[in-house]
């Protein structure tokens, strides 16, 4: 991708600065309606979206009518609509407000996990998704426990990418650069760190291994399983879910996963990619209308293996 000139990022700098300037002087549930109308609109501007939305949609749940399906993207277009209404306003928001807004269940499991990370020095990577609001969870876990650390892509505009990471670290979370930090992850985890992952995408054959993800092979990022099995550190797949009557969010989680270390490196990575991915499926099944249906998950075939789009 050809890097961006200076004009160019200053422009979209102050187009995205003055839209967050703009929201943020709503109150929250006027900034949340506005985006949610806004995200209803895409795809009628953007067609190729519901398309997209419809045709995943189709793979994951093809005994759904259509207008069920259709009724789940609505809802997805409705969630990421909440996610930007949110991310105008949180800087609004104290530690109290997030630890209120943001219910994390510490069942008996968790709670002793993270006694073992907290005394022990026990490494988690917490594998969770474009679902609910990744956003409202990085924060609200730094609210109500600790900071963490994150890997994300930086995004192709400097000045955009610094902006939402000045909102996403108020409480000290720390980005790590996914293209080129792999061993300072490693290392963070190793230490005893808390590393968060969004797992649910679709990467490139060199990034990734093919695992099953609603019964057809998916392309993801094998970065995840790779930390967690170099660190020695456990898998904690977790989400942000919105509660709509209650208007809060509060994390779920699956399965804790101890990766297996049989030393055929090849085969642990795809075997730990492919239980936290269902554990992913699992959420996604549970609230099919809070994941991001518009992103192409199933783009990068098996060789040989013909588009599903």
């Amino acid at each position: 991708m050809a890097k961006k000139g200076k004009l160019l990022i200053n422009v979209e700098y102050a187009a995205a600065r003055t839209a967050f300037a703009l929201l943020g002087l709503l109150p929250r549930s006027a900034a949340i309606a506005f985006c949610v109308a806004l995200m209803r609109l895409l795809p009628a501007v953007l067609k190729n979206l519901r398309k997209t939305g419809m045709r995943n949609l189709e793979i994951a749940f093809p005994e759904k009518s259509i207008e069920e399906r259709r009724k789940i993207l609505a809802g997805s277009l409705e969630n990421l609509g909440r996610v930007l209404g949110e991310l105008s306003q949180n800087h609004k928001y104290s530690k109290e407000r997030f630890a209120e807004m943001v219910e994390f269940e510490m069942d008996d499991e968790t709670q002793e996990l993270y006694r073992r990370n907290r005394e022990e020095g026990q490494g988690v990577v917490i594998t969770t998704g474009h679902f609910g609001n990744w956003e409202m969870f990085v924060l609200g876990f730094a609210a109500s426990f600790q900071p963490i650390s994150y890997l994300a892509r930086p995004l192709d505009n400097p000045k955009i990418d610094a902006m939402l990471n000045a909102r996403r670290d108020r409480f000290g979370n720390q980005p790590i650069n996914k293209a080129f930090s792999a061993m300072t992850a490693i290392k963070l985890v190793r230490d005893g760190g808390i590393l968060g992952i969004l797992a649910d995408v679709n990467t490139h054959p060199r990034e990734g291994v093919f695992v099953p993800f609603f019964g057809l092979s998916a392309c993801t990022s094998a970065g995840a399983a790779t930390i967690a099995l170099r660190a020695g550190a456990v898998i904690y797949p977790a989400v942000c879910v919105y509660d709509r009557e209650r208007d809060k969010y509060r994390m779920i989680r699956g399965r804790i996963i101890v990766p297996e270390n049989t030393g055929d490196r090849e085969r642990d990575i795809r075997e730990t990619t492919a239980r936290f991915t269902l554990e992913m499926e699992n959420f996604i099944r549970q609230y099919p209308e809070q994941w991001m249906w518009i992103h192409r998950r199933w783009k990068t075939r098996p060789p040989g293996e013909p588009s599903v789009y």
